[in-house]
């Protein structure tokens, strides 16, 4: 397949190595380049687009809000999109309040703030450590980097924000001595780290981790940025282990394309809050928040969560093909509902880059994992097509 490219011109900072072609369209589940051919998106613009290309409730949402004239007002005012949003969000999860923001970074960046005024108005003046996970990843920005586990993204942008310890996943022993009564504001982990390489976390881990941050008055978050809001088959992920948290951070699929995050919080946390403790200028905004009330409602259908959940066990059958048919490629295939690794001998760039020479799009998830996160929209027979050239490139 030929791909058209754009060279850089110079202007634009080039924080990611970008390649391939040039997209001028979306359909559905498809990228269309400027030189007219079509690739199968297996990424959805990195879990984001979860409702797919051009979709009418997404459309038709922020042409209501623009016709409407209500791009912006600032959050020194009330709008109704972002009040139904958030009451929507507490309505379907553990939440009682809401904090808008614009990405996932920024979401975590708050829950830090807000669990370290937390356990401030508690009264432990020393009580402000985070405890993460390796393998994590809770983005790039000060605070947010502190607690992901890339030493080589750190390095360049050292000092980071102190107080952040480190530990491994399921062992439970040492997450009981890193997290104390008199220094642990709150730990914070994925239920399935996706970007480390989609590795589920084992649910009798999480339930020892709300016990130990209940013991050592600690809270706990859950960092839902990639893969909430239906990725997993379940609206959020941490339903299916049975806990609860006291934060939880989103972003990605949140507004069906545009940016936007949110940080959901219990009341003992919402309470510690006072004006002026945390802002955000576009936050909440009409528009992105009228989006994400459409796509929110969509995606939190009953039946539009049952048909993730069959599809995830349609690609999970078609993805053991590829361990049979490449034993000693494919070392490995996990996941749950859109949400899948392919851990490989080898390069997992390379496998992306024929990948997209053969009209797939997927993303990485470290140096050995392909990730594929589609579309929640996506066909059974575009899920055949895009297995089954995985396993030609491989």
């Amino acid at each position: 397949m030929t791909t058209a490219t754009l060279e850089a011109t110079g202007a634009l900072l080039e924080i990611y190595k970008r390649s391939g072609p040039v997209f001028t369209a979306g359909e559905g589940c498809r990228l269309i380049s400027e030189d007219g051919a079509r690739y199968l998106d297996f990424t959805a613009g990195i879990a984001v687009n979860a409702l797919g290309y051009g979709s009418p409730v997404v459309a038709d949402a922020i042409r209501e809000a623009l016709e409407a004239g209500l791009v912006h007002t600032s959050n020194l005012f009330h709008t109704r999109p972002a009040a139904e949003l958030a009451e929507w969000l507490a309505g379907h999860s553990f939440a009682d309040r809401v904090f808008f923001c614009n990405s996932g970074a920024e979401a975590n960046e708050g829950a830090f703030k807000f669990a370290r005024r937390w356990a401030g108005v508690q009264g432990g003046e020393h009580k402000t450590e985070i405890v993460s996970f390796h393998g994590s990843f809770h983005g790039r920005t000060m605070g947010a980097l502190a607690a992901t586990d890339r030493p080589a993204y750190q390095a360049p942008f050292r000092p980071l924000m102190p107080g952040v310890r480190f530990g491994q996943v399921g062992d439970t022993a040492g997450a009981d001595q890193l997290i104390r009564p008199d220094r642990t504001a709150a730990v914070i982990i994925e239920p399935l780290q996706a970007e480390g390489g989609v590795l589920p976390v084992p649910p009798a881990f999480l339930k020892a981790l709300r016990y130990l941050c209940d013991e050592a008055g600690a809270l706990l978050i859950f960092d839902e940025v990639q893969v909430g809001l239906g990725r997993t088959g379940m609206l959020w992920a941490h339903e299916q282990a049975g806990v609860t948290p006291d934060l939880m951070t989103v972003a990605k699929p949140l507004a069906g394309g545009l940016p936007m995050g949110a940080v959901l919080m219990t009341e003992k946390v919402a309470e510690t809050i006072q004006p002026g403790d945390h802002a955000t200028t576009f936050g909440g905004g009409p528009l992105v928040a009228s989006a994400a009330l459409a796509t929110v409602r969509t995606i939190g259908e009953p039946a539009f969560l049952a048909e993730v959940q069959r599809k995830g066990h349609l690609l999970a059958n078609l993805l053991q093909k590829l361990v049979l048919n490449h034993p000693t490629k494919v070392t490995a295939v996990r996941g749950t509902g859109l949400i899948w690794g392919v851990e490989i001998e080898g390069s997992a760039g390379e496998v992306a880059a024929r990948a997209l020479d053969a009209g797939l799009l997927v993303c990485t998830a470290g140096p050995n994992v392909v990730r594929i996160v589609p579309p929640l929209v996506i066909g059974d027979a575009e899920l055949a097509e895009g297995v089954g050239i995985l396993d030609e490139v491989l």
